[in-house]
């Protein structure tokens, strides 16, 4: 009798970067099975800022790239919109499809009616930015992505000139840190990472601001809590104490400000009583945090993105980033501020984007205000024509895009045709015309930097994708084909254009990357520190902003920016809780999801659950709603209903929606945005995701989407 033998699978370790929404861009060890699926994901040890530890969410991936529910073959609508009724059909069929809807648009109202719309799904270079080389050489709409940074980015491109700060690895050299508007635990993990490394070496101590308890919030030696849209407030009572209280660096100000004087004399009278009448921290803590601040040379300021998203966000990120310039913290080692290293990466991506194709004439369509632009609002579409025909990759404006109402309206035209490009049947996916399947990150070339560190690398392809799904790029070369659209991008493979895009850039070669795995590009101490001037014009950091002039890509100066306080202040332009709505409500970012990326894997779904709001039980019990109930959440722009979660980490009257589920898991199928605005956020917009004033009533229906799996 014969013996039967065993052959273990051929196991290897390679590497690639998480291509995901996140400035943590972690550096990751895969294992690949028999050069087809792959195992355990690891943070590479190898890479100095992820210091060998990523997320929950990421080291699960191969429970999301192997997923049973991805999508393999192209497929077209065969049924009403929205019916999830699809028939396959062969990839040349749709991509013909593609073209042809888009060039019947074109000669009947323009070439600007087509609007390729993307955004974050990956980060990689090549993946991410390169529909925009079709748009630029067809001359389509353009894109302006607002979603996530433009807000922040202005506010602290107002204080430095530039949008760069120290090197985030010296948080471990720092003796306080302060990180302010993100949570990081959940969102960023490499910054607690590196925070408590300087705890455990140092002694130093953690400061976490935010708007409720959360998991960066637990972990921290000093706790602020304050109401949403008051940062601004916060920030200057602790500046007026600085001053008051002899912290100020008066020599450190003189070199190196704009106008220390009218500063101090302009927080004269924003004193911690007054800034506790708005932000709801005590007077004492608001002390006491000064204190901490002014007699620490070594604080460091990690400053986020959370508490920028909202109408006063810009000024709240300039507020917050005038404090270690009062102080002079800038100057030392683990001292000063970083918010994204946006500045210094110095990418020509002419390749990438057909830069050397644009018609500064075509217009550039907001990415937040989709659901105008596709009912037809004649100021969102810049006095345009209508958008007839869209491509999508990489987002999902049916879930995550504000004033959800106005997107599922202006989706539901006859009139309209989309295709989108994806992984799985989402919401957007599924009142498509045609879906085309998507690779992943492992399935392909890309390139990638970092926008919370200083790395660059490239993501080389793993294992090949499932069934018969393409990449971004060649859905792009082959629309390009299609449609006429001349550019020598089209002819390269995403490896040539990564290759040609290295070089040209000064960064040497593809081969030569992928060899250093990760390369670090952080630049000099004395250029991270400012120590040589800060990036304005007079070389000084500048308490007194110019809104006007922050030297960022935009797409025009918008919402009420010849009102925002020149000097660090509370702009009181948020959505004030009124009468009728005596809520605040914030939708900050859930740990097991990222925006709606990981809601269809089990484990993440399991961990997170149905949909909930975070509620003060005092609020709870005016509204005579218990633990787990639910709970029915309105403004003007619509309503949802969630599950109650009594909680005291959040103030009286603030409430906070971990999120974004997926709107099948609410109570009628309206998720979360459909309560978030797309009004314009001063000075370049974005949306104020966590700026909403809401009503709240007990639900007539007793639960709010599924009950969640048990734990692993």
């Amino acid at each position: 009798m014969a013996l039967s033998s065993t052959v273990s699978p051929a196991l290897e370790v390679r590497h690639s970067t998480c291509p995901h929404d996140c400035p943590s861009a972690c550096a990751l060890d895969v294992e690949v099975v028999d050069h087809a699926k792959i195992g355990r994901v690891r943070g590479s040890k190898r890479q100095s800022y992820t210091a060998g530890v990523i997320c929950a969410k990421v080291a699960r991936y191969a429970e999301r790239i192997h997923h049973p529910d991805r999508l393999p073959h192209p497929l077209k609508r065969c049924g009403p919109r929205g019916s999830g009724q699809f028939a396959r059909i062969s990839w040349d069929e749709a991509l013909d499809e593609i073209a042809m809807r888009f060039e019947q648009a074109e000669r009947d109202h323009g070439a600007q009616s087509v609007w390729p719309y993307y955004y974050a799904g990956t980060m990689g270079l090549v993946m991410r930015d390169g529909i925009n080389r079709l748009a630029n050489v067809k001359k389509y709409s353009r894109f302006y992505g607002t979603i996530c940074s433009t807000i922040a980015w202005a506010g602290f491109a107002a204080g430095t000139g530039k949008v760069a700060g120290v090197d985030p690895r010296e948080i471990a050299q720092s003796d306080l840190v302060v990180i302010w508007g993100t949570n990081a635990v959940s969102t960023q993990i490499n910054v607690m990472t590196h925070a408590t490394r300087a705890r455990k070496e140092r002694g130093a101590r953690i400061v976490a601001i935010d708007i409720y308890d959360n998991e960066t919030m637990k972990q921290a030696d000093i706790k602020i809590l304050l109401r949403p849209g008051t940062d601004g407030a916060l920030a200057c009572g602790v500046m007026h104490v600085l001053f008051r209280d002899g912290y100020a660096d008066r020599d450190y100000l003189a070199r190196y400000t704009d106008c220390p004087d009218e500063l101090e004399a302009h927080l004269a009278g924003r004193t911690p009583q007054w800034a506790s009448a708005i932000c709801g921290v005590p007077v004492e803590e608001i002390e006491s945090l000064a204190r901490a601040i002014g007699e620490t040379r070594r604080s460091f300021f990690r400053l986020g993105y959370g508490f920028t998203r909202s109408r006063n966000g810009a000024a709240q990120m300039h507020a917050a980033l005038c404090i270690p310039a009062v102080t002079g913290a800038w100057q030392y080692e683990g001292g000063g501020a970083f918010f994204n290293n946006g500045a210094i990466w110095g990418f020509d991506k002419t390749l990438i984007e057909g830069l050397d194709s644009i018609d500064p004439a075509a217009r550039r369509l907001d990415q937040s205000k989709i659901g105008r632009i596709l009912t037809g609002d004649p100021e969102a579409l810049r006095d345009g024509p209508p958008v007839k025909a869209m491509l999508i990759q990489n987002t999902n404006p049916m879930a995550v895009a504000p004033e959800q109402a106005l997107v599922r309206q202006g989706f539901a035209r006859d009139d309209l045709f989309v295709a989108v490009h994806e992984q799985f049947m989402t919401e957007t996916a599924q009142i498509a015309d045609i879906v085309l399947p998507a690779t992943m990150f492992m399935e392909h070339d890309d390139l990638y930097y970092g926008g919370g560190h200083q790395h660059i690398s490239v993501g080389a392809k793993l294992i090949e994708p499932p069934g018969e799904c393409r990449s971004n790029h060649q859905v792009i070369q082959a629309l390009a084909v299609r449609l006429n659209a001349q550019h020598q991008a089209f002819e390269l493979s995403a490896r040539d254009i990564i290759d040609a895009t290295l070089q040209r850039s000064g960064r040497g070669g593809i081969d030569a990357l992928q060899a250093e795995l990760w390369r670090d590009v952080q630049p000099d101490f004395r250029a991270a520190h400012y120590l040589d001037g800060f990036a304005h014009p007079d070389r000084k950091f500048h308490f007194k902003a110019d809104w006007s002039q922050l030297g960022l890509n935009h797409a025009g100066l918008v919402g009420p920016w010849q009102q925002m306080p020149a000097l660090p202040d509370h702009w009181a332009v948020i959505e004030q809780a009124d009468a009728e709505h005596p809520f605040r409500l914030a939708t900050s970012p859930a740990r097991s999801f990222l925006n709606t990326s990981f809601t269809e894997t089990p484990s993440s779904r399991s961990r997170e659950g149905r949909p909930t709001v975070l509620m003060h039980p005092a609020d709870a019990a005016r509204l005579d709603v218990g633990d787990g109930e639910a709970v029915t959440l309105g403004n003007r722009r619509g309503e949802t209903t969630l599950n109650v979660k009594l909680f005291d980490g959040v103030r009286q009257g603030v409430l906070v929606a971990e999120s974004i589920h997926p709107n099948h898991a609410h109570a009628g199928g309206n998720g979360i945005n459909v309560l978030t605005g797309a009004d314009p956020v001063a000075p370049h917009g974005g949306a104020a995701f966590h700026d909403n004033k809401v009503w709240a009533r007990k639900a007539l229906t007793p639960f709010a989407g599924p009950a969640p799996a048990d734990h692993d």
